[in-house]
C-alpha cells in the first residue's frame, strides 16, 4: 500500500488550494464565510459566523457582518453548512503487529476523506515508533496526506500473551524495566492487557507514575474495575470488565476462566447478575479518579449485524482484496454463532452502563478498535457516534467524545479539539446539522487539515484512488 501515499499527493495537487510554505503551512488567509459553527465547547450553534485561517491556525471568528476578511484571501460562502472541529477515532490498530504485516497506510485517504483528523494507536510496538515519527513529520509537511498521531502505545501482556509478538512480563522487576524501556524508546502509553498478573499490573501503575507516562488498555483479569480505576489507569478501553465489577457475584465469577463454560454462558451469569447500587458505586470511584471510557460499541454491534448485510457492505470496495478475503473468516464464525451467543444483550447491557456513567459524570472518547473485521477506517467512527448517542448520550456529548474529549484527554485541549480563536484548524465542514442528528457527522462538505483545506472534489478523488489500489489484482 506504499504506492498509495505518490498516488495520493497527486490526486491533492489539483485541488484548488492556495500557496504552502516549505513547512506545508499556508501563505495566503484561508476564510469560510456565513458558516453555522459548532465549536464542540457545550455551546449553541452559532449561525452566520466567519472563520479566518492563516498558516495552521484560527486568527479570527466572530459574526460575519462584523469580521473584516483579509484583502488577498481565498473565501468560501459557507451559508447553510455546520463547521465543526476535525474528529479523532481514539482506538485504532494502524500496525499488524499480531501478523507482523506492513502497516495499514490505507487507512490514512480514508480517515481524512471522513473527516478524522486525529488518531490514537493502540498498539505501537517500540520498533515502529521511527515510523511514527516520520508519520507526524509528514502531516505537518504535507496536511490532509495523513492523521495527526496524538499517542500510540505499546501493549504490555502477561504470559500466556493474548496476541502474537506482544510484549510480555512475569513479575513485578520485568514489569518496571517494560517500563523503563518504553518510555525510553519514545512510546506515549503503556497498554495493559489481559492476561497481566496483579504484582505486574500494579508495578506498572506505580511505575509509570514514577516515569510521568500514563497506562491504558484492558483491566486484567486478575484486577477489578475497582481497582485499575484506583491504581490510576487513565483509559478502559471496550467497558473491560465493568459488567463484572456492576455483578452481585463478582468475587465468584472473577474466579471462572470465560474459556470455561459454553460459549455464552460467563457473560449471561454476569448480566443476570448486575446490581445498579454495585454499578454507581464505581461510577463515582471513575469520576472522581478521571478514569476515561472508550466503549467501542462498534465492535459489539457487528455481532448483531446479519452475515449477508456485512458481505454485501458498499465500503467493503475501499479494503484491499486479500483483506477482504480474511474477513470472510469473520461471517462463517458469526452464521455459526460460535463467538457470541448473547450479543445483542451485551449491547444493551453496554447502553445501560454508559447512561450510568454518563449521570455519573465520567467521560467518554469516542473509538472503534479499527483493525478488526467489518470496521471501516473513518466510516466505523460514524457508526461509532449513532451509537453513543442510542446509549444515552446527547449528539453535543457524542461530538464532544470525538473532539473535545480527545484533546483534553491528551493535554492538547489548548490548542486542537474545539473552534477557537488561536487553536489550530483542523476542521470539518457538514452539508447538514450534526446537533439534529448525529449522523450527519457523515455528509462532509469539506475538511482542513492543520489549515489546509480540502474541498469535497478532493476528498472524493481520495475515495476514487483507495477504491481502485483495493481492487486492483496483483500479477502473480
Amino acid at each position: 500500500m506504499r504506492i498509495l501515499f505518490g498516488l495520493l499527493l497527486i490526486i491533492l495537487a489539483p485541488a484548488p488550494l492556495v500557496a504552502q510554505t516549505t513547512d506545508g503551512l499556508r501563505s495566503q488567509p484561508f476564510v469560510f464565510t456565513h458558516v453555522t459553527v459548532i465549536d464542540a465547547t457545550g455551546a449553541s450553534a452559532k449561525p452566520d459566523m466567519t472563520v479566518v485561517i492563516i498558516g495552521d491556525r484560527i486568527t479570527t471568528l466572530g459574526k460575519s457582518r462584523k469580521v473584516r476578511v483579509p484583502a488577498n484571501a481565498q473565501v468560501v460562502d459557507a451559508t447553510g453548512k455546520y463547521l465543526i472541529p476535525g474528529l479523532w477515532d481514539m482506538h485504532v490498530h494502524v500496525f499488524r503487529n499480531a501478523s507482523q504485516r506492513p502497516p495499514n497506510e490505507y487507512y490514512f485517504p480514508l480517515f481524512i476523506a471522513n473527516g478524522i483528523t486525529g488518531v490514537r494507536d493502540m498498539w505501537t510496538k517500540l520498533d515502529k515508533v521511527a515510523q511514527v515519527e516520520l508519520w507526524r513529520k509528514q502531516f505537518t509537511e504535507r496536511p490532509g496526506t495523513v492523521p495527526r498521531f496524538g499517542a500510540v502505545g505499546t501493549i504490555v501482556d502477561g504470559l500466556p500473551a493474548t496476541w502474537p509478538n506482544s510484549d510480555t512480563v512475569s513479575t513485578a522487576d520485568e514489569a518496571r524495566r517494560m517500563v523503563d524501556t518504553l518510555k525510553a524508546g519514545g512510546v506515549d502509553f503503556v497498554k495493559v492487557y489481559w492476561n497481566l498478573s496483579r504484582e505486574a499490573y500494579f508495578a506498572i501503575a506505580d511505575q509509570t507514575k514514577k516515569q510521568r507516562i500514563p497506562f491504558a488498555g484492558h483491566v486484567p483479569i486478575s484486577v477489578s474495575a475497582l481497582e485499575a480505576s484506583d491504581a490510576g489507569q487513565r483509559s478502559i478501553e471496550h467497558l473491560d470488565g465493568i459488567s463484572l465489577a456492576c455483578s452481585t457475584e463478582e468475587e465468584r465469577l472473577s474466579k471462572i476462566k470465560p474459556s470455561d463454560l459454553p460459549p455464552g454462558k460467563y457473560q449471561q451469569q454476569v448480566f443476570d447478575t448486575y446490581d445498579e447500587q454495585k454499578c454507581a458505586r464505581l461510577f463515582s470511584h471513575f469520576a472522581k479518579n478521571s478514569t476515561w471510557q472508550v466503549p467501542t460499541l462498534s465492535i459489539f454491534q457487528r455481532f448483531n449485524i446479519d452475515p449477508n448485510t456485512l458481505a454485501n457492505d458498499e465500503r467493503l470496495k475501499y479494503i484491499p482484496m486479500a483483506e477482504r478475503e480474511e474477513w470472510k473468516r469473520f461471517i462463517t464464525r458469526l452464521e455459526k454463532r460460535t463467538l457470541e451467543q448473547n450479543a445483542q444483550r451485551r449491547l444493551q447491557v453496554a447502553f445501560k452502563l454508559i447512561g450510568g456513567m454518563r449521570r455519573a459524570g465520567v467521560e467518554f472518547m469516542a473509538g472503534t478498535d479499527l483493525g478488526n473485521e467489518y470496521l471501516y477506517p473513518g466510516f466505523s467512527l460514524h457508526d461509532e457516534l449513532v451509537l453513543l448517542v442510542q446509549a444515552g448520550l446527547t449528539s453535543m456529548e457524542a461530538l464532544q467524545a470525538a473532539t473535545q474529549n480527545p484533546a483534553k484527554f491528551l493535554g492538547r485541549l489548548d490548542s486542537l479539539g474545539t473552534i477557537e480563536k488561536g487553536k489550530i484548524a483542523d476542521l470539518v465542514m457538514l452539508d447538514a446539522n450534526p446537533l439534529e442528528d448525529i449522523s450527519n457527522t457523515r455528509r462532509i462538505n469539506a475538511v482542513v487539515v492543520n489549515g489546509r483545506y480540502l474541498p469535497k472534489e478532493a476528498l472524493q478523488r481520495m475515495l476514487a484512488e483507495v477504491e481502485a489500489t483495493a481492487n486492483r489484482v496483483k500479477p502473480r
